[in-house]
């Protein structure tokens, strides 16, 4: 994931906003308690997601991976008047840690966060969307594209995470035996070429794909 210089990465860090205190005390708990703490958004990326948020000011937001809540959080702090982020992950073991958080930031009434299998529970949702982020499996990635882009309103975006994958992405050896690594540049490759679509790929982080409906 470090494939940006690290002093040019300090740099932006020590540029940027910081974190409100919950997110902080997110952010620590996240790294101290819980597996695969890389997979937070973090300071950084869950600034970029905040500022997304308010230029866009969505009305409806869907997250496909909740993780910890970190990146929901952000992203609701754009939110329109009324507006509401629902969040979907697969594992309830961070169930009552998300729950915690959302009504420590005073969102219950912004975000609503559902358990289970993210592809089936959004067939059942009677909404539309002004902004979806993806930052979940990644062999699956193209499958949430597809479905989402259909209920994404026109001119709303959609932002995936994790598109460059440490930098595997480029690397011919790393495409040729990680499932992982060909999925995302199979769908890096699919988001390029698809017309319904303008995007652009930020070497931010892991990587962000952004994606505007025409």
């Amino acid at each position: 994931m470090e494939f940006i210089d690290k002093k040019i990465q300090e740099y932006c860090d020590s540029h940027t906003q910081s974190e409100n205190d919950l997110l902080k005390k997110l952010n620590r708990d996240t790294h101290a308690n819980v597996m695969q703490p890389r997979m937070l958004s973090g300071h950084f990326q869950g600034r970029l997601l905040s500022m997304l948020s308010k230029m866009i000011r969505p009305k409806m937001i869907l997250e496909i991976g909740t993780y910890t809540g970190y990146s929901a959080i952000c992203l609701a702090e754009g939110l329109a008047e009324n507006g509401k982020l629902i969040t979907i992950d697969v594992n309830a073991e961070q169930e009552t840690r998300i729950r915690n958080y959302i009504a420590e930031a005073k969102m219950e009434n912004k975000i609503q966060f559902i358990i289970g299998d993210a592809y089936n529970i959004i067939k059942t949702l009677p909404h539309t969307y002004d902004l979806v982020f993806i930052d979940a499996d990644k062999p699956n990635y193209l499958k949430y594209y597809k479905q989402v882009i259909e209920l994404v309103n026109k001119g709303g975006y959609i932002i995936a995470d994790n598109v460059l994958w440490s930098g595997k992405v480029v690397d011919e050896k790393e495409l040729a035996k990680d499932k992982d690594t060909k999925f995302l540049d199979e769908f890096n490759k699919f988001i390029h070429e698809d017309n319904r679509v303008e995007n652009i790929l930020l070497p931010i982080r892991d990587g962000l794909m952004v994606m505007r409906k025409l």
